[in-house]
């Protein structure tokens, strides 16, 4: 619930326009996900690289936004959510330009990086609108924009297939610009700052700690396939990243002003939903990997679809629609029946979609349908994961708290694709003279997103039926003006 002291008018007339604003950039940030996907098989020819050093376009905005998510989201707590909101559009707009004026591989991975330093936008969003919306507003507007981190990648991938079928493929990398500049514009003039501020110093070291472990981690996940599971490399990342965060967990208990809160962290809600995050996580990304393929691969094979990639964004982006249509009815869920709840029935419709998935995958109709129901419940799910974090936790750590729920997501995703990957190039068969995973393979991987939900509904199953009134923020420095 928001804090009751804030000095917002309880309505708003501009709630609307603040909540619309905030979804359109977190849209936007989750767009940096899908835009690439369609330049992938090109992608080494048009970088003039190896196939290998090519999926380093992909690599870097991965590990960007692990580094940049919980860092902005303590900055915004410290000095201005909406100051780190503005920069991390910027970063976007640049790393967006950079792409657009890159013909080679080092360039085109410094764009990626920047872009991917955007990836606080969404915890930061949803920050913001605890301070400045009247409680009656504040659930649906959360979950709308929790969702729109499923949003964004559904609705990209059609239009993203679009200007890369029929443009230079520069011109996707244009447009991520224009629109980012766009929302750029629509923050300044429209968002209001919080006065709601932690101050005090920023934990260099913790986030210093922080980065690195999360690196070696991404990296040996998104990388262990290519360099092998049992090579030096990928298990020196591993053990590197248990011991990095074993030291970073111990400074970060010991330090008067940490980066994250553990102790904060630890309590039963806050654990229990960023786990459950990290399960939905998996089983989200799960649908993303299997029904392109299915859609793309050749109707010879018996099971493939012969689809084009503008074929697979239509398909999906009625996910992405459902997602936003169910952010209101998770809203509604969570405030009479409370979030475990509205967690609890979205690990449960995004199972059947799953189960739906594993003997319906021979039409087109049938996908269209299992990604529908998959995100009808990713659409629930996502909608009270915030007020599940923000109920367990003081004002002043809101923006951490909301950036470290989006990180465990983003690291479920990525072991989603590194598990789902290693399944699909173990079950495959011979066509002609490639090989390509087989229909066995796919039902494998759809499984495994539904084992993955009813995990989530496991872990939820613990979380209390009422979340706890949140702390009194300790003491927070008043911000010097509202910059509008």
């Amino acid at each position: 619930m928001p804090d009751s002291s804030r000095s917002a008018p309880e309505a708003s007339p501009r709630a609307n326009v603040v909540v619309a604003v905030l979804a359109l950039a977190g849209i936007t940030v989750s767009l940096m996900q899908t835009l690439v996907i369609p330049l992938i098989p090109a992608l080494p020819r048009l970088l003039h690289a190896s196939a290998a050093d090519a999926t380093w376009a992909i690599t870097a905005t991965l590990l960007a936004g692990a580094v940049a998510t919980p860092t902005m989201g303590r900055l915004g707590d410290m000095y201005g959510k909406r100051r780190m909101l503005l920069i991390s559009l910027g970063a976007l707009v640049a790393g967006s330009a950079i792409g657009a004026l890159s013909d080679s591989l080092v360039p085109m991975v410094a764009g990626r990086t920047l872009q991917g330093l955007a990836a606080g936008v969404i915890p930061l969003g949803i920050s913001i609108m605890r301070d400045e919306l009247p409680a009656e507003r504040l659930g649906s507007a959360t979950a709308l924009m929790s969702a729109s981190l499923g949003v964004g990648g559904a609705l990209g991938l059609p239009a993203a297939a679009l200007l890369a079928e029929n443009t230079d493929w520069h011109v996707l990398f244009w447009t991520a610009a224009g629109l980012g500049l766009v929302v750029t514009a629509l923050v300044v003039a429209l968002v209001p700052e919080s006065p709601v501020r932690t101050g005090g110093r920023f934990d260099v070291p913790g986030a210093a700690g922080l980065s690195i472990a999360l690196v070696c981690l991404l990296l040996a996940i998104s990388k262990g396939a290519d360099w092998g599971w049992g090579s030096p490399a990928t298990l020196g990342l591993l053990v590197g990243a248990v011991v990095v965060l074993l030291l970073w967990g111990r400074w970060e208990l010991r330090t008067a002003q940490p980066l994250v809160d553990l102790r904060t962290t630890a309590r039963r809600q806050v654990l229990l939903t960023n786990i459950a995050s990290a399960v939905f996580g998996f089983a989200m990304f799960a649908m993303s990997l299997v029904l392109p393929q299915l859609l793309q691969l050749p109707s010879a094979t018996g099971y493939g679809l012969g689809k084009s990639m503008l074929a697979v964004g239509l398909v999906m982006a009625p996910s992405g629609l459902v997602m936003m249509a169910l952010a209101p009815v998770s809203a509604r869920i969570t405030a009479t029946r409370g979030p475990k709840t509205t967690l609890m029935l979205g690990a449960v419709v995004v199972a059947a979609g799953y189960a739906l998935g594993i003997v319906l995958m021979s039409a087109t109709w049938h996908l269209v349908l299992v990604s529908s129901v998959i995100g009808a419940g990713i659409g629930l799910a996502y909608g009270a994961m915030p007020a599940l974090v923000m109920g367990a936790v003081p004002v002043s750590e809101t923006a951490a708290a909301n950036s470290l729920n989006t990180l465990m997501r983003s690291i479920g995703t990525s072991v989603s694709s590194a598990t789902a990957g290693l399944v699909l190039a173990r079950l495959t068969i011979e066509f002609g003279p490639v090989t390509l995973p087989s229909q066995n393979g796919f039902r494998l991987v759809l499984g495994m997103g539904a084992a993955a939900a009813l995990v989530a509904l496991a872990v939820a199953a613990f979380l209390p039926r009422r979340p706890p009134s949140a702390p009194a923020p300790a003491a927070p420095e008043p911000a010097a003006a509202a910059a509008r």
